[in-house]
């Protein structure tokens, strides 16, 4: 139950208050003078205050309130305050609202609007509270994780990329394939390096090959070499990328491109771990852990007869899920920082295009375009005219007029662990727009 602190010499003024507050499970404690106020916050927890401006009798400058308040602004920087004040006092009042207070009420005030700035503030304190200890507690596994593991310079503060990471960093270790999906430019090959380098063949090669970049005709021999004369213009032995991946790890990139006899050939190795150069009827044995990688729809591809099942499930030991940039809305800065070559800054136009542009090309997209804007700033600071994002970028849906639908809040909501005051500020609400969206789509506020 929240605790709120009166502090007005009428006793008269903290009993209705007490009365009021009762009725809305909110426990009230009153104190006459600003001292006995002052000594009830070091000796009992407040979530807020709503005090006086005048304690002396015959006295109407507002002096003492304002005293008072700089005493707990002072000793409590984050506790919110309540002015009430008379008419008189309103100019003080205003000050003091400059100088931190949450609001100011005039005597008699009006039950219904002190019960709504009441809420709003309790709620965005704990709020606080919630995002004080939720950061504690990233900071406390981050810190661990990068501690027990080799996290490849990866850069992240969204939960969302956090889970996966911690996934990469669980199943490095075991002996199984990997297949990791997400979209172009997602960062899979440094989630492959990621899975190599926290392994039991760590000390062995990481070999990659991009299916997709080579011609059909020249895959197997990329993958498992050739003899002298097995093709035209095979003038001596060929190492494939298996017999160069041996006692390491073979990064198959783009793996949905792999044509259907690759396909047949790299499931016999993957069985047997046996294979043979092309040209050649001696059969060569190596140890290779796989990992691949697809921003094709593998299962699509099967139901079509493009991809073999039995492929799909030899690769899918375990799946990593790579979200879309635009999914992970916490790493876009830090990777636009990190992006940013020293002496460089973000302006906070800048910060402001880069969190509204949706990035079809994902962390590459971004790459890019902190090291052009980098180019072309004048100065040190990188504006939103430097980054030449598109013009036509889609607005988030408030931004339009649009209100967000239940997808987007639940979206938002689970990003931030329920935390309103923080979801609401993502999509660009007031929390009072948000909670009236909640109410109308019938999501609970947790």
């Amino acid at each position: 139950m929240p605790t709120i602190l009166v502090i007005d010499d009428n006793p008269a003024i903290a009993t209705a208050l007490d009365v009021l507050f009762s009725l809305h499970d909110i426990h009230t404690l009153g104190a006459a003078s600003p001292e006995a106020g002052l000594a009830l916050l070091e000796q009992a927890p407040v979530d807020l205050v709503i005090q006086d401006m005048n304690f002396v009798a015959d006295t109407t400058s507002g002096d003492e309130g304002v005293a008072l308040f700089h005493q707990i602004r002072a000793r409590h920087p984050d506790l919110p305050v309540i002015l009430l004040t008379a008419w008189t006092h309103l100019e003080a009042a205003v000050e003091l609202i400059k100088a931190g207070a949450a609001d100011y009420l005039a005597k008699p005030w009006d039950d219904h609007k002190l019960l709504a700035t009441v809420n709003n503030l309790l709620e965005l304190g704990e709020s606080r509270r919630q995002l004080a200890a939720a950061s504690h507690g990233e900071r406390q596994r981050r810190g661990q994780l990068a501690r027990s593991f080799d996290l490849r310079g990866i850069v992240y503060a969204d939960p969302a990329s956090e889970a996966v990471l911690t996934l990469a960093c669980q199943v490095a270790r075991a002996d199984l394939p990997v297949l990791i999906t997400g979209p172009n430019g997602a960062g899979k090959e440094r989630y492959a390096e990621l899975l190599h380098h926290n392994s039991a063949v760590k000390d062995g090669p990481f070999v990659a090959l991009n299916c997709g970049a080579l011609p059909a005709e020249l895959i197997e021999a990329e993958l498992f070499g050739a003899d002298a004369g097995a093709y035209t213009g095979a003038n001596k032995p060929r190492e494939g990328k298996f017999e160069a991946a041996d006692g390491g790890t073979l990064f198959l990139d783009e793996i949905g491109t792999l044509p259907l006899a690759g396909q047949v050939k790299l499931l016999r190795v993957l069985e047997t771990g046996r294979f043979e150069r092309l040209g050649s009827n001696r059969e060569r044995s190596v140890k290779v852990r796989i990992v691949s990688a697809t921003n094709a729809d593998l299962p699509a591809l099967i139901n079509e007869g493009k991809f073999r099942e039995d492929l799909y499930y030899r690769l899918n030991g375990i799946e990593l899920r790579l979200p879309p940039l635009h999914a992970r809305p916490r790493d876009i800065l830090p990777l636009a920082c990190h992006f940013l070559p020293a002496g460089k800054q973000l302006g906070e136009d800048a910060m402001r295009a880069l969190q509204r542009h949706p990035w079809p090309g994902n962390v590459r997209e971004l790459r890019n375009v902190m090291q052009r804007a980098a180019l072309l700033a004048r100065g040190d600071t990188i504006t939103a005219a430097d980054l030449a994002l598109p013009a036509m970028a889609p607005m988030p849906a408030h931004a339009t007029g649009e209100e967000p639908d239940r997808a987007t809040i639940e979206a938002a909501l689970a990003r931030c662990g329920g935390v309103l005051a923080q979801a609401a500020a993502e999509l660009g609400m007031s929390r009072q727009a948000l909670y009236r969206r909640l109410d109308r789509l019938g999501i609970a506020r947790g």
